[in-house]
């Protein structure tokens, strides 16, 4: 099965630069002059790349939030944190001159790192464990912010507005490597920092008061994950917009498929979280439409269903 599944996954990735609604003839792609070359190189093959680890950052992120708030229904989306990121972008596209349009992935930072001191700071003023209550104050926030992005939709003009509309559905619409460097820097810190601590994250998991009893820094280390986690976020929801399930169903397959602790699931984790996302590209554009369709809206059709069948799966195998 594990097999089946990675050998499904290369060719997925082997695949989808050279799928699409223009056709390509192969041996033109490393021809400079053919329409192929430019198609391949600019268009195809950077958004693949920007599509694997965006989805890698988000699904490694769902897996991280899952682990320190101690909820298995936490993730970037699901507690506000993904749109925190989404309203600071809005904000920088209507505020911002172009000429400081680089600027957005600190915004996304900003939103995406004050939306998780919010959720510590409510948490704290009502004397809740991070858990159910944690979620539900997210849950709050993100109808708060899609309030708030309602009114900056409303201040924008008609070329932001159109702007504010195709980000916050989802869009890889990538040209060049430009925007390839910044999400690869992002999910190869949040790779590297989370493999760093894997063994005190694995014995978080199992209690705190055992990583406390172990001198694990509980509190030091929550920080500095949640800390890389929004930033790399941030940088994510910058450049693909805000896309949710990722987060939430890519690490509960990856447990059911692998059954390893999460310390051992970091790389399958962040592999298959890429993979996934390539593969709802794959679909979102070669769907037969007049033009594609958001990859956020893809994702939702194709992680919803397959979440729920999973979850009634499990259940009946536990009796």
């Amino acid at each position: 099965m594990k097999l089946f599944i990675f050998i499904l996954s290369l060719i997925i990735l082997a695949v989808a630069p050279f799928v699409g609604e223009t056709p390509l003839e192969i041996r033109k792609i490393l021809d400079a002059g053919a329409m192929e070359h430019l198609l391949f190189w600019d268009l195809r093959f950077p958004r693949v790349l920007v599509a694997f680890f965006s989805g890698a950052i988000l699904a490694l992120g769902g897996m991280i939030f899952q682990a320190v708030f101690r909820n298995s229904l936490t993730t970037p989306f699901t507690l506000g944190v993904s749109s925190g990121a989404t309203l600071a972008t809005a904000i920088g596209i209507v505020f911002l001159p172009s000429s400081l349009a680089a600027l957005s992935y600190l915004f996304s930072f900003a939103g995406a790192f004050s939306t998780i001191l919010l959720l510590f700071l409510f948490a704290r003023a009502l004397r809740a464990e991070q858990t159910n209550s944690l979620l539900l104050i997210g849950i709050a926030l993100s109808f708060f912010y899609s309030a708030a992005l309602m009114v900056v939709y409303y201040l924008s003009d008609l070329e932001q507005s159109h702007s504010i509309i195709r980000f916050t559905m989802g869009s890889l619409n990538i040209v060049g490597l430009d925007k390839f460097y910044p999400v690869i820097a992002a999910a190869l810190l949040l790779l590297g920092v989370v493999s760093r601590y894997k063994k005190e994250l694995k014995l978080i998991l199992t209690s705190y008061e055992n990583a406390f009893l172990k001198g694990i820094e509980i509190k030091k280390i929550n920080l500095i994950l949640l800390l890389v986690v929004s930033l790399s976020v941030g940088v994510s929801v910058s450049v693909v917009g805000p896309i949710g399930f990722i987060g939430l169903v890519i690490p509960h397959i990856i447990r059911l498929v692998y059954k390893r602790s999460s310390d051992k699931l970091i790389l399958p984790v962040f592999y298959y979280g890429g993979v996934f996302l390539v593969l709802c590209d794959l679909i979102g554009r070669n769907l037969g439409a007049v033009s594609e369709v958001p990859i956020g809206v893809v994702t939702s059709f194709v992680g919803g269903p397959f979440f729920i069948y999973i979850i009634l799966r499990r259940k009946r195998s536990n009796g």
